[in-house]
C-alpha cells in the first residue's frame, strides 16, 4: 500500500515557478536567484564583563536576479529604459516570486505552494550573454532587481 503521506514529505522542486510585476506576469525566466534576508549582528562588552554580548541588529533584503532567453522588447526593457534616463518617469514597483507545485494552475490559482512579495522594487543592472560566432546557444539576459523588502504571503 502506499504512503498516503507521501506528498507531505516530498520535497518541492525548484523548476516551477512565475513572476508577477505590479501583478502583470513578467514573461519567462530560467532562473531567479538572490531571495535572501541577512541580519546584522551588534556585538558589545558591558564594563569589564569577559563576554562579548551579541543582539540582532538591521536586516538587509538580497537583490533578486532575473534570468531569461533574450526577446527585444518587454515591459521590463521599458521599465529598465525609464530607470537609465533617469527622467523621474521610472516607478518602484512591486513583484512577486511564485513557486507553483506540479499540476496545471487552476483560475482559483490553487497551484501555488509559496508566494515571496516584493516591495519598493527598481532594476539596478541589466546584461545579456557573451556574443560568440562560433557558439550555437540562446542568447540570455540578466536583470538585478533592488528591493526595499519582501514578505512570505
Amino acid at each position: 500500500m502506499a504512503d498516503q503521506r507521501r506528498p507531505e514529505i516530498d520535497y518541492i522542486g525548484n523548476y516551477n515557478f512565475s513572476v508577477t510585476i505590479d501583478g502583470v506576469a513578467a514573461g519567462h525566466f530560467s532562473g531567479v536567484d538572490g531571495l535572501s534576508i541577512e541580519q546584522e549582528v551588534i556585538e558589545f562588552q558591558d564594563g569589564d564583563d569577559p563576554l562579548t554580548r551579541k543582539r540582532p541588529g538591521r536586516v538587509k533584503f538580497g537583490d533578486i536576479t532575473l534570468k531569461k532567453g533574450y526577446i527585444s522588447s518587454t515591459v521590463l526593457n521599458q521599465w529598465i529604459q525609464a530607470a537609465r534616463i533617469g527622467s523621474g518617469q521610472f516607478q518602484r514597483k512591486n513583484m512577486s516570486v511564485i513557486l507553483h507545485d506540479n499540476a496545471k494552475p487552476n483560475p482559483d490559482g490553487a497551484s501555488e505552494i509559496k508566494r515571496w512579495n516584493c516591495f519598493e522594487c527598481f532594476p539596478k543592472s541589466w546584461k545579456v550573454s557573451s556574443l560568440d560566432g562560433k557558439g550555437n546557444d540562446v542568447m540570455t539576459e540578466e536583470i538585478v532587481i533592488a528591493l526595499e523588502y519582501f514578505e512570505e504571503g
